[in-house]
């Protein structure tokens, strides 16, 4: 074991800290790779406040992981030292199951082992990108197109994969309406890869405040979902609906937005449950469905369509002693559209 800086949660309730966390030595199909950037997601704050469940501290949070190599194993055969690489929410899964031998490691049926937070296969819990450096098996590390700007790159391993998923599932493209509730960090990367995809886009924000950022991103229609004519005038007006916000919606609302055999899926994780009426899904034959994220190999291709397409997040880099102030912002919906953690920052 090697001890590496990091910066630390101690409690739910109290600031992050630098310190040091533990990270195994390379075994044979093992990856060690130096930390140059880590996105900062919502999921981090929920996780370390214990919203989702109990947690075990000191706990070291991030799952937008961007770096190189700086070791490979014995048996590595996908990576070589200095490559870009990246990691997203996933280190780990049982690889056996009918869902990870079809590429679905998300939803490891024996348990997916999460980049932070979670029990690994060794018995140890696993530890963030908040750090120098991580060491992750070869099949859970992603190669980083060189066309993308690196610095860019992190939030896609989380949010690019999460709405990228579903928009490929339920089949986004020519002459489907998609509309995206909220226009933060995953609502962002969804209008870009639906538009990419060639999707008609609309944005159903809170306000009309970041209108001209979601036109400018490719949607072709803003509508504030404040207003509620919003409502009235957009009825059975789309086929899909992706809600990244991870706060709780009046689900009714936005299913009557959905035309015959629409769907509207939740990728946002409100702590609160929310509740439907049964009407709304009958009525046109609608579906409510959620997405997590994506396996290896779709988190692949998602790398390299958004390499393609010229698509990238829209980043505020920090320095790694800003990260608390960076948290309080994201809660006041206070980024444009996404905080990366410059880790060459962090003082060794």
């Amino acid at each position: 074991m090697t001890n590496i800086p990091a910066y630390v949660a101690l409690t739910p309730t109290g600031p992050l800290v630098p310190g040091k966390i533990r990270r195994r030595e390379v075994g044979p199909n093992d990856v060690r790779i130096k930390i140059r950037w880590a996105g900062i997601c919502h999921s981090d704050i929920h996780t370390v406040k214990g919203d989702w469940g109990p947690q075990h501290y000191p706990l070291t949070v991030g799952h937008e992981i961007a770096g190189y190599v700086a070791e490979v194993g014995s048996a590595v055969k996908k990576f070589r030292v200095d490559e870009k690489v990246g990691v997203g929410c996933l280190v780990n899964s049982c690889k056996e199951c009918a869902n990870c031998r079809a590429g679905l490691e998300q939803y490891c049926t024996n348990g997916a082992v999460g980049t932070y937070g979670s029990l690994d296969r060794d018995g140890t819990i696993t530890q963030g990108g908040y750090s120098t450096e991580i060491v992750v098996n070869e099949d859970f590390v992603l190669h980083v197109p060189d066309s993308l700007p690196f610095e860019r790159v992190a939030p896609l391993l989380c949010a690019g994969i999460t709405t990228y998923s579903p928009l490929k599932h339920w089949a986004a493209g020519p002459g489907v309406r998609v509309a995206v509730v909220g226009l933060g960090g995953l609502g962002h990367m969804a209008v870009q890869i639906a538009n990419a995809l060639g999707a008609e886009v609309t944005v159903l924000s809170q306000s009309l405040r970041k209108k001209e950022d979601g036109l400018k991103l490719g949607a072709s229609a803003y509508y504030a979902t404040s207003d509620p004519a919003t409502f009235t005038d957009l009825k059975e007006s789309f086929d899909l609906i992706i809600n990244t916000v991870s706060a709780p919606i009046d689900l009714d609302a936005f299913l009557r937005l959905l035309a015959v055999n629409g769907t509207l899926v939740s990728v946002g994780a409100p702590a609160e449950p929310m509740s439907l009426r049964v009407g709304s899904l009958e009525a046109m034959r609608r579906s409510y469905a959620g997405s997590s994220i994506g396996g290896i190999a779709e988190t692949q291709e998602m790398l390299d369509f958004c390499a393609q397409a010229g698509i990238a997040p829209i980043v505020e880099i920090i320095a790694a002693d800003r990260v608390n102030e960076a948290w309080e912002r994201v809660l006041a919906s206070d980024v444009r559209f996404r905080f990366v953690i410059d880790i060459d920052s962090l003082k060794k």
